[in-house]
C-alpha cells in the first residue's frame, strides 16, 4: 500500500469513481474526493495531501480561482483535468500555479501514469536533498532545498512544487544549456508533444520572481534556437546546508 494521500476534485461522480478505482488498484489507498470547490478547499485546509487532481469547471467556482486559493495552503503538485482544451486555458492553468494540464476526454490510465510520475519525481527530489547542497546563496536570492523556501532580497517568495524543482535543477546545473524538452524530462519526468509550453510558462514565472527586469532576463536566459541556461549572479555561491 502506498502512503501518499491524493485529492480528486470533479463534479462528475463517474470520473471520481473511475480514477479512485484505478488508483486503488495501483496501491493508493488514501484517495479523497470532492465534487465542489468549497468542499475541496475545506479538505485542503484540514488535510495534508501529496497531490491534487482538479477539474476547472466546478458548479460553485472556477478551478483556476480555486487553484490560487489552494496555493495559499500547499505547494503540492496540482494536475488540471478539464474539457477546456484551448491553448489559452492551458497557459492560464499553468500560469496560476498548476503543474500539469490534461484535457477531456482522456485516457484514465494516462492520468494515473501522470499522477505516479509527479509523485515519483517529488520523492526522488526529496531523496536527493540529503546528498547535495541544501542551500544556494546568490546574495540577491537564496534557495533552501530543505525548507523548500526561496528568498529574494530577504523576502520569502512562494513557489509551487514544480516551479521550485525547476529552479533547484537550474541551480544544481549552472551555465549548462538545456532544451525545453530536456528540462521537462528532468523535472516532470516524461516528454510529450507540447510540453515545451509547460516549461516556458514555469520559466517565465521564475523570471518574474527572480529577475530585476523579467523582460530582459540576466539569470535565466534563452539562447534562441538552442535552449535555456541559468547564469548565477557573480556575487554569492552554493554551499552546504
Amino acid at each position: 500500500m502506498r502512503s501518499e494521500t491524493i485529492l480528486l476534485v470533479d463534479d462528475e461522480q463517474g470520473i471520481l469513481i473511475m480514477l479512485e478505482t484505478l488508483l486503488k488498484k495501483e496501491g493508493f489507498e488514501r484517495v479523497v474526493t470532492a465534487t465542489t470547490g468549497n468542499e475541496a478547499l475545506r479538505l485542503v485546509e484540514a488535510t495534508s495531501f501529496d497531490l491534487i487532481v482538479l477539474d476547472v469547471m466546478l458548479p460553485d467556482t472556477d478551478g483556476f480561482a480555486l487553484c490560487q486559493d489552494i496555493r495559499r495552503f500547499t505547494s503540492v503538485p496540482i494536475l488540471f483535468l478539464t474539457a477546456r482544451s484551448g491553448d489559452l486555458d492551458k497557459l492560464m492553468g499553468l500560469g496560476i500555479g498548476g503543474d500539469d494540464y490534461i484535457t477531456k476526454p482522456f485516457n484514465p490510465l494516462e492520468v494515473v501514469a501522470r499522477i505516479q510520475t509527479h509523485l515519483r519525481r517529488q520523492s526522488l527530489y526529496q531523496a536527493r536533498v540529503s546528498h547535495k547542497s541544501n542551500i544556494f546563496d546568490y546574495g540577491v536570492f537564496v534557495v533552501n532545498k530543505s525548507s523548500a523556501q526561496v528568498m529574494v532580497n530577504g523576502i520569502d517568495i512562494h513557489c509551487p512544487a514544480k516551479e521550485f524543482e525547476l529552479l533547484v535543477f537550474l541551480c544544481e546545473n549552472p551555465n549548462q544549456v538545456f532544451t525545453a524538452l530536456q528540462l521537462y524530462e528532468q523535472v516532470w519526468g516524461r516528454a510529450l508533444m507540447g510540453d515545451e509550453k509547460t516549461v516556458v510558462i514555469h520559466l517565465s514565472r521564475l523570471r518574474k520572481k527572480l529577475e530585476a527586469d523579467p523582460a530582459a532576463p540576466k539569470l535565466i536566459v534563452n539562447l534562441r534556437g538552442i535552449g535555456y541556461k541559468f547564469l548565477p549572479p557573480k556575487k554569492g555561491s552554493a554551499h552546504e546546508g
